[in-house]
């Protein structure tokens, strides 16, 4: 009965996006058909990934059973339907007026406009003076409605006022007079984020991913959107951590594959918490982080727990009173945050990400956040933190253990073998196109694919230009350019003179051989 469960699954795995369109072969492609064992199209060669599929079920569920068992169990929930545990990305839309139509205070009124950055209901710095200059703006801005200043706490975080988006933003002592309401039926722009950091002050999530790469930014129905679809399923793959997802394990590679993914769990596995660098010393001091960032060990670190936190008074992730952006005191304070990646400074207003693991004495500019092997930003922030370093699900269990090249797999086995730089289950040391095994036999290497003798006379070889026969992979050749010869007297000479030219000076005039210019003459 097992067996036939275990059956079911596969061909229930094998099924799932079959008959999907390639986005990269177009036409050449005649649907998905999942090979085997090598999780690619048996078809064009491309990925899963590479054709339209929708993925996001998929997708959560693998993250769902990655984060289960840990204490970010927040960012999961149980599907009634099975049981399994699904992923909740933090999916954000917010609402702006278009630029045409959006309204500020005028020049005449005495306002200090909050930039950006700030946060829903944080003020300006104390002591700044009424018609003072406002601060650049950052963005497009959530304004809050006009807010008391609480006395001169030193690095205390401003109360979190309920954010109305047809007020601009407003300066102590500044009336509602003064100010020019959006009106209602103003054009208006929704913009959908398909992942934002899960912090409670949208000011602060938006900012993250403006300081994110703009084709990177996460904004549906962009590029950025479809690039963090592939970075889940690049650098977290669902066979590194789920023994039914790969092929033909033993028993005792179950078992050591779970004890793997234990380990993971107990030793590297986090999410990168949003935090601006002023607010940290409270963190450190022992405060409640409200604005979902978690303090260090807060179980469920990042996802929403924080949010009902807050404490009395004020929440991390606003900007202080005293001394806020810009400020003396937080100038001084943020000469000390430099990021770990690049060693640049800390922008003071600006957001910055923390990973427990490491310490909350390191932090990271957004953009920095990134694998220490393929450099691409750590997708939904999920790290996995080793010796000092942060990597991607991919690249830590590199680092762990060998991945084979044909499978993708990671190896559990004594016994693999090494070939062309990469390493390979003995099983699975196959032709990339016809899958006959290659131990003992000749095999040639296309796009760091091995592929057999026969495979390669048929797809792969170079036709001789002189006597139009393929190059097998043994033989000598010459090659210049798109064109081939056999390195012999018969097939490398001159087209006028039938000299030899191995060794010797040549030109090539359409595709034909000359020893010298005369040659050429007489033949043109």
């Amino acid at each position: 009965m097992e067996i036939e469960k275990e059956v079911k699954k596969m061909t229930l795995g094998h099924e799932f996006g079959a008959g999907a369109s390639c986005l990269r072969c177009k036409d050449k492609c005649e649907g998905f058909e999942l090979h085997f064992w090598r999780k690619i199209c048996r078809n064009c060669k491309c990925g899963l990934t590479e054709h339209n599929v929708q993925m996001n079920s998929e997708e959560n569920k693998k993250v769902g059973r990655l984060f289960e068992d840990t204490k970010y169990t927040g960012l999961i929930a149980k599907l009634k339907k099975d049981g399994v545990p699904s992923y909740r990305g933090n999916m954000m839309t917010v609402t702006l007026p278009t630029p045409a139509t959006a309204h500020v205070v005028p020049p005449s009124a005495a306002s200090t406009v909050v930039p950006f950055s700030t946060g829903a209901g944080s003020v300006p710095p104390a002591g700044a003076a009424a018609g003072s200059p406002p601060p650049p703006s950052r963005g497009p801005v959530l304004a809050p409605p006009p807010v008391p200043a609480p006395p001169p706490v030193p690095l205390a975080p401003a109360g979190v006022t309920p954010v109305k988006a047809t007020k601009v933003p407003l300066a102590v002592g500044v009336t509602s007079t003064s100010a020019v309401p959006v009106p209602k039926d103003a054009p208006m722009r929704s913009v959908t984020y398909e992942w934002a950091p899960p912090v409670a002050n949208q000011h602060v999530a938006m900012r993250y991913i403006e300081l994110l790469p703009p084709e990177k930014r996460p904004i549906a129905g962009t590029e950025g959107a479809a690039y963090r679809r592939q970075q889940m399923a690049r650098q977290l793959p669902e066979h590194d951590q789920d023994p039914s997802r790969c092929h033909e394990l033993t028993p005792a590679e179950v078992k050591q594959m779970q004890q793997y993914v234990r380990k993971c769990k107990s030793e590297a596995l986090g999410v990168g918490d949003v935090l601006l660098p002023e607010n940290m010393p409270l963190v450190q001091a022992g405060g409640q982080p409200g604005d979902g960032v978690q303090a260090r060990g807060a179980p469920g670190a990042g996802a929403g727990g924080g949010r009902d936190a807050a404490r009395p008074g004020g929440a991390v992730g606003t900007t202080a009173t005293a001394g806020a952006l810009g400020g003396p005191r937080v100038r001084q304070a943020l000469q000390n945050y430099a990021c770990h990646h690049c060693r640049q400074p800390m922008a003071a207003g600006e957001p910055a990400v923390y990973a427990e693991r490491a310490g909350y004495d390191k932090l990271w500019h957004p953009a920095c956040f990134v694998c220490c092997t393929c450099c691409e930003l750590l997708v939904d922030m999920i790290y996995f933190w080793k010796k000092g370093r942060l990597y991607c699900g991919r690249h830590y269990g590199d680092s762990e253990k060998p991945r084979c090249g044909g499978c993708d797999e990671l190896i559990f086995c004594n016994e693999y073998t090494q070939a062309e730089g990469q390493n390979w289950h003995l099983k699975h040391f196959c032709c990339f196109d016809c899958d006959a095994v290659l131990a003992g036999e000749t095999y040639v290497m296309e796009d760091d694919k091995p592929v057999c003798k026969p495979c390669y006379m048929r797809n792969y070889a170079k036709s001789c230009v002189s006597c139009q026969t393929a190059l097998e992979p043994e033989v000598q050749r010459v090659s210049y350019g798109e064109h081939h010869w056999h390195a012999s007297e018969d097939c490398f000479r001159c087209a006028a003179c039938r000299k030899a030219l191995i060794g010797q000076r040549f030109m090539v005039v359409q595709s034909r051989l000359f020893c010298s210019v005369e040659c050429k003459k007489a033949m043109t």
